[in-house]
């Protein structure tokens, strides 16, 4: 005994009719037919009487719906209670970023979800490099490393592009010659992360590379912001992260009419084709901040 057949039996009788049965069950008539079909014929007994108005449950049929009917009642209801807990917003979401971006961008995203959201909690930590979310424990975990292959039990998105520009002190600039275009960064001491190789910058449909020879290395933006300050070399953040300080003077942006290239992040995510509510909720509402990636 198929237990859709079952299951369409009692739609049936419940319903009172075939065609509504087909509709409650998102099924053809036609399947809901065979189905009934089939059971009367594995049981050796009509289940439903036929008539032009209406389709009723012989005493067999109605035996068998009064043991089956309230299972799949139940088994629906408890379906429907699936769904709605899995398009539900609740629940720990728990999020792993830079510094740089998390500072920056994640709070006020996180703050209107928790707002939007009574039953949903919100961790974000601080971390660097490449984090398997799968082994920490994470639901997203935001890099700015370029991911390349990953196994089946990961999936990384690239999901947002932040301006960024090359930011150095006045006193810096005051002890060397004037920059005026990429290729005079050579001659600055330079603030870079680990993985930099170059700074590019575009200008005019041309593009432009800049070799690093950094003297400070650091994955954390604030240490080398921290050192720009300082006056120890220039340095490549995002633009929101250094604003402040130029609007403070401490600061000074250096080619303002080349486009630095932007940093990009990327989601890294437990492997699955479904992700959870509350993260396709999170990485939607962090997308509609900025421009895609």
């Amino acid at each position: 005994m198929d237990w859709n057949d079952l299951d369409a039996l009692c739609c049936v009788i419940e319903r009172g009719g075939f065609t509504a049965a087909a509709d409650a069950l998102g099924r053809p008539k036609s399947s809901i037919s065979a189905s009934v079909a089939r059971l009367e014929s594995q049981l050796g007994a009509r289940l439903l009487q036929r008539t032009t108005r209406c389709v009723r449950a012989t005493e067999a049929g109605e035996g068998l719906y009064q043991e089956a009917g309230p299972m799949f009642h139940r088994l629906r209801e408890v379906r429907e209670v699936a769904a709605a807990r899995c398009n539900a917003v609740t629940g720990t979401l728990r999020i792993a970023a830079p510094y740089e971006f998390g500072a920056h961008h994640l709070g006020a995203v996180a703050c209107g979800m928790l707002a939007r959201y009574p039953e949903l909690h919100i961790e974000i930590g601080v971390e660097h490099g490449i984090i398997d979310p799968l082994a920490r424990g994470y639901d997203i975990v935001f890099s700015n490393y370029d991911i390349g292959h990953l196994d089946g039990g990961r999936v990384a998105r690239s999901v947002i592009a932040l301006k960024c520009g090359i930011f150095a002190a006045p006193d810096l600039l005051r002890r060397y010659p004037k920059v005026s275009h990429p290729a005079d960064l050579a001659a600055l001491p330079m603030i870079a992360s680990p993985l930099d190789e170059e700074w590019q910058f575009t200008s005019g449909g041309n593009n432009y590379s800049v070799p690093i020879q950094a003297r400070i290395r650091s994955p954390n933006a604030d240490v080398r912001r921290r050192a720009a300050l300082e006056g120890l070399g220039v340095a490549r953040t995002t633009s929101t992260f250094s604003q402040d300080y130029v609007d403070a003077g401490r600061l000074q942006e250096l080619l303002p009419d080349y486009t630095c290239a932007p940093l990009r992040i990327y989601a890294l995510l437990p492997g699955g084709r479904l992700l959870p509510q509350k993260v396709r909720v999170f990485l939607s509402a962090l997308g509609a901040r900025f421009e895609p990636a």
